[in-house]
Order: structure tokens, then C-alpha cells, then sequence
């Protein structure tokens, strides 16, 4: 009687413990069969302006991925600057540069550069879904949104500015971003924290907030001796990077000596 019992108990055991873990491996298999991304697209909205009245060229980014600006905004005096993002090779970045600097227009650049693509992960990373922005020295724009650049997706170019976007609330978020770029006076930092603003407030990145940057250059406008960096601040990882990255700016603003 006792053996039957311990048996008894055993199975029931065994089929507790079945119906226990079987929803877990269905669910494991169920996500075993779906491809994913190999990792999160840089999916974002940024801007990038010029000021002739100083000569001044840079950008400014916001997105709800870690550290962003390590990935998104190159930049050279003299040169122009450049924002890579969505489905990014960050490499398109320092190839607009080099083109910038032979002369290249921004139009040409962002052809060229997109075009010599090889495309090496056509199923999980596609060119298709890439979005990158270029501008001159001069002040001088073009950009392009993949058609696979995850929805909203899209950029918007205006005076001395372009801004572009994906994973966005809506076309809004970028025409926003321009039209207080335009019209904001002051410093250039100032202007590109604007257009961060503005585009937040017109609902920003569709997933949230998380990391911010921004970068500004001219020849010689840094502080020391030889150094064309006049501002690089990140925030890499806050619940309201704009609204950090937005004091660093007032506080760098507050140490700058005319030039």
C-alpha cells in the first residue's frame, strides 16, 4: 500500500512539475523563431545647424537608447558635420566628412556615401532603413530617410538646418524642430536646444527619453590653445536627458569668452 501511494504521489509530482515549465518552453520556442534585431535601431531625432554670423557648425540629439551621441553626430571645423542614425552604420559619419573636405556638396555626400554601401546584413541591419543628415561648412544640407527607416520616419531641411527623425510621434516632430531653429536667437547651442525642445514637446521619440548630446565646432573656438571643439556635452542616461543637457549648456554659455 505504501509503494502505490509513493508512486502515486511521484506521478502527480512529475505532472505538476510538467505544467509548470511546459508554458515556459513554448513561450522559449516561441521566441526562438523569431528573428531579431541584432541590436536596438538608433532611433532618434536630431538636427544639424550652422551659424554664418560666427562661422560655428554642429548638432544636437536626442533618443530613447543609451549614450547616443557616441553613434550619431560627427563633426569638423572648417568642414561641416554629419548625423548618422535608425538602422546606422556609424561609418557613413566619417566618410561625410572626408567628402566635406574634398568639397563634396552635402547632396552628393549623402549619395555617394549610401550608394557605395555594400549593404553587408541586407535581412537584419538593411541600407533600406538607414537615415543620415550632412552639412557644409557653408551651410549647405541634404539628407536621407530609408523607406525602411521604422515609422515615423523622415527630415525636414530649413534655413542653415536639417533635422530628422524616426520612431517619431509624427511629421511634426521634425517640422518643429526647424521652425525653432529658425527662430531662435543667440548662441548656437542655444538653437540646436531649441529644436531638441521644440521637437519633444511636438512628442519626441514615440518610446521616451534617455540620452542626449551635443556638439559644436569652429576653427580655434574651443578653449586652450589649437582645439576646434567649442562644445561636446552627453547626457548618456537619464529620465530627461534634454532637460540636463539643457543645463549643461546654460552653464557652458555662462563660461564662453567672445571671440
Amino acid at each position: 500500500m505504501r509503494s502505490l501511494l509513493f508512486a502515486v504521489r511521484t506521478i502527480a509530482l512529475a505532472v505538476g512539475l510538467l505544467a509548470i515549465t511546459s508554458p515556459a518552453r513554448a513561450q522559449s520556442s516561441a521566441f526562438s523563431t523569431t528573428p531579431a534585431l541584432p541590436w536596438p535601431p538608433v532611433a532618434t531625432f536630431s538636427i544639424l545647424g550652422y551659424d554664418p554670423a560666427t562661422g560655428e557648425v554642429g548638432g544636437a540629439v536626442q533618443s530613447r537608447v543609451f549614450s547616443v551621441g557616441n553613434g550619431v553626430l560627427w563633426a569638423e571645423a572648417g568642414v561641416g558635420a554629419a548625423a548618422t542614425q535608425a538602422i546606422v552604420d556609424v561609418s557613413y559619419g566619417p566618410q561625410a566628412i572626408a567628402l566635406l573636405r574634398q568639397g563634396v556638396k552635402p547632396a552628393d555626400v549623402v549619395k555617394r556615401v549610401w550608394q557605395g554601401d555594400p549593404d553587408p546584413r541586407p535581412v537584419d541591419w538593411t541600407k533600406e532603413g538607414r537615415q543620415f543628415a550632412v552639412i557644409d561648412a557653408q551651410g549647405n544640407v541634404a539628407a536621407y530617410t530609408g523607406p525602411k527607416a521604422t515609422d515615423w520616419a523622415g527630415d525636414k531641411q530649413g534655413t542653415f538646418c536639417t533635422a530628422q527623425g524616426n520612431i517619431l510621434a509624427s511629421a511634426e516632430v521634425v517640422s518643429a524642430m526647424v521652425s525653432a531653429f529658425e527662430n531662435t536667437t543667440g548662441h548656437l547651442s542655444l538653437r540646436l536646444m531649441a529644436a531638441l525642445e521644440a521637437g519633444q514637446m511636438a512628442g519626441g521619440d514615440k518610446r521616451g527619453m534617455q540620452s542626449a548630446a551635443i556638439l559644436i565646432v569652429k576653427k580655434d573656438g574651443g578653449v586652450w590653445l589649437h582645439n576646434d571643439v567649442v562644445l561636446r556635452l552627453q547626457v548618456d542616461d537619464s529620465p530627461e536627458p534634454i532637460k540636463e543637457l539643457r543645463r549643461l549648456v546654460e552653464k557652458a554659455a555662462t563660461m564662453r569668452r567672445p571671440r
